[in-house]
């Protein structure tokens, strides 16, 4: 399907690894220049090298925190007017919500509901003059099913979920919509990680672990970053300007639910 956006220019951020990785790869397969960014430079210019070798689209790298003001203004530098924004950033780690302070919940809400909505702010009086703008935000199964640990994540996700339900419908008319992806368990460094951990806190292979995991999805399996970028590119295509304020559960089914 030609998803009708070749030519159009892109910020993805947290894009060097991961979710963000397979989003910025899909959008510049379907001829989207895209600037990316992370904090890690070494992995940064592998990735630019990468989607670029593979795809012939401009791919430009800004190793910048997007959660800063700086970091957004490097971005905006590079792409003062993007016709397409993919939200993402890192969360905070898994914590028991009673060992959380104060300066621990601000920063999870900057990281996590601030620091989108920001950059909303930026892009979106440009999207609605020229009457076409994709949003995506990649936030969390765990907005639908809270997780135990993830406490701060999961309210600061939602709470960027419930400000922009009403923000969407004021831009809808103008060919701009906002959605969200919601992830469950995806093949990532960040999943690999804490099944390291609760491999080692149970004493048995990590890769044990992971089969059990596993075995608790439907489709049997973690969701991979590829699949999850053609899913976010679908949503930025010219195909999909009838879809706004929508939170798209990718999970494998692992959420037991009717709706």
């Amino acid at each position: 399907m030609d998803l009708g956006i070749t030519g159009r220019k892109a910020i993805v951020c947290a894009s060097s690894k991961g979710l963000g990785k397979g989003c910025a790869m899909a959008l510049a397969e379907n001829g989207v220049a895209v600037v990316i960014n992370g904090r890690d430079e070494a992995a940064l210019e592998e990735t630019a090298s990468e989607i670029a070798e593979r795809t012939g689209v401009d791919v430009t790298p800004i190793v910048a925190d997007v959660s800063t003001a700086q970091g957004q203004a490097s971005l905006l530098a590079a792409c003062p007017k993007p016709d397409i924004l993919v939200n993402n950033n890192g969360g905070p780690p898994r914590r028991d919500y009673r060992e959380i302070d104060r300066d621990a919940m601000i920063g999870g809400v900057i990281m996590n509901m601030v620091t989108p909505i920001e950059l909303v702010q930026k892009v979106i009086g440009h999207m609605t003059e020229q009457k076409f703008g994709r949003i995506v935000n990649i936030t969390s199964a765990s907005v639908r099913q809270p997780l135990a640990g993830l406490d701060l994540s999961s309210g600061a996700r939602a709470g960027l979920t419930a400000f922009l339900a009403g923000v969407c419908r004021t831009v809808a008319d103008k060919n701009v919509t906002i959605n969200h992806l919601l992830p469950g368990a995806f093949d990532t460094a960040r999943l690999r990680s804490g099944l390291k951990g609760a491999a080692a806190a149970q004493g048995i292979p990590e890769a044990q672990m992971a089969e059990a995991r596993a075995a608790t999805i439907p489709a049997g399996r973690f969701g991979n970053a590829g699949e999850f970028g053609q899913t976010c590119a679908f949503l930025c295509s010219a195909h999909a300007g009838y879809i706004t304020g929508q939170n798209v559960l990718i999970d494998g089914g692992a959420f037991n639910g009717t709706f």
